[in-house]
């Protein structure tokens, strides 16, 4: 029996079902911009707000001051009795800037370190990221098997996700962002976002 050849296309078909199959590349819906500070001095967390407002525009919603108890990770450079609050800013942003907002963030923890008020040798940590409907990101400038590379150094980690009416940890989510006071507040800050949105 002899096998029939399939029909012949032309090449200008080919390319216009090619075209017509691929998905068409859309711009992301705008984020909500989120900082983490954490700190055992209140002022040096107020500082590092004012000098994010500076520059990321009004914060539009701010967390309770939580203790920082899951790591002793942090005592050598922090001190002992750390607080830690979430900004999240007023207006959308585009999600490639994780980047330069990991940047900006390490420049401000260098700017108060040399202002020289406090013994430790880090006195205030910052950490931003994102939050969309589904998903809360946060940059990190080291390497692991589930982070993903950015540029410059910088790397983005799916921390929490979001599904059936509540925030689902990952295998790697630290043991804080474990906790249900920070996924209520990331609650709100999804309810902020939707209202952007709509």
């Amino acid at each position: 029996m002899l096998l029939q050849r399939p029909p012949e296309r032309s090449p200008r078909r080919f390319c216009k079902s090619l075209l017509t199959d691929m998905a068409e590349i859309q711009a992301h819906r705008p984020v909500l911009l989120i900082l983490a500070a954490f700190s055992r001095y209140p002022e040096a967390i107020e500082w590092g707000k004012q000098r994010a407002e500076d520059v990321w525009g009004k914060v539009a919603l701010q967390s309770e001051l939580f203790d920082h108890r899951e790591t002793s990770y942090y005592e050598a450079t922090m001190g002992a009795e750390l607080k830690k609050t979430f900004f999240a800013f007023e207006t959308l942003v585009d999600p490639a800037g994780l980047v330069v907002w990991k940047e900006e963030s390490n420049q401000w923890e260098v700017e108060y370190q040399r202002l020289g008020k406090h013994l430790e040798p880090r006195p205030l940590n910052l950490d931003p990221g994102y939050l969309t409907e589904a998903k809360l990101i946060l940059a990190s400038t080291k390497d692991r098997d589930h982070r993903i590379y950015l540029d410059r150094g910088i790397y983005a980690e799916n921390t929490l996700y979001f599904t059936r009416g509540a925030w689902q940890m990952r295998p790697w989510t630290y043991p804080d962002y474990q906790r249900a006071d920070y996924h209520a507040f990331f609650g709100r800050c999804r309810e902020f976002l939707r209202r952007k949105l709509s």
